[in-house]
């Protein structure tokens, strides 16, 4: 799917982002040195480009992405802040697959002290609920679809770029087809990096 603005339609092409919330992530883990690494490496390269979203890696010391760090990552993408064409007012955010919801990964107590609260303006009507709770009974995608929705903007455009969120509670989901790919290999899958060096490689040989 795509917006036309003028004569800028493959500028507004959307992008599926897929990620699994139960696996290791280098650029979200919660784990300290590892994120010095992470910065360490971004200093030497000398670039301010964002880790991938589906960036994954094998490092013990990497730990799954947090709720907080996942929910704000995925609220970049569904606004689009990641693209050069961001505009406030224009819906120009891609797609996020988000995996494994149900391994839904959270530190410390978060799990058990935080409350969710829901009012319908009737005196006597405060209803209040955990997150182990709510996992317990709508699964951790709908946490994490309650995460996103409170850090993107409280305009019109929130439900748009809500409903391209997709969580599932476990690893299988109908967008396998709709990835970004390099070379027929997902991103994020073992060997993408690879992948994308061997086209810039042959790119440059071409040119």
């Amino acid at each position: 799917m795509s917006q036309v603005i003028g004569t800028t339609r493959l500028a507004y092409s959307r992008v599926w982002h897929q990620v699994s919330a139960k696996a290791p992530h280098a650029g979200l883990t919660t784990k300290k040195a590892a994120v010095a690494a992470a910065a360490a490496a971004a200093a030497t390269t000398n670039t301010t480009t964002p880790t991938p979203l589906s960036a994954t890696t094998a490092d013990t010391d990497v730990t799954p992405p947090s709720l907080g760090r996942l929910a704000s990552r995925i609220a970049v993408l569904l606004m689009g802040k990641h693209k050069p064409t961001f505009d406030p007012s224009t819906d120009c955010g891609d797609y996020v697959v988000v995996t494994d919801c149900a391994a839904l990964h959270t530190t410390g107590h978060k799990k058990w002290r935080k409350t969710y609260y829901r009012h319908n303006t009737r005196p006597g009507s405060l209803r209040a609920v955990t997150m182990d709770v709510l996992m317990e009974k709508h699964g951790g995608a709908e946490v994490l679809r309650k995460a996103v929705s409170g850090m993107l903007p409280k305009n019109r455009l929130r439900d748009r770029r809500l409903a391209r969120l997709k969580a599932f509670e476990g690893g299988a989901h109908p967008y396998a087809d709709n990835i970004v790919r390099f070379g027929g290999v997902p991103v994020g899958d073992r060997g993408w990096e690879a992948v994308v060096e061997s086209i810039r490689a042959a790119d440059k040989e071409r040119l």
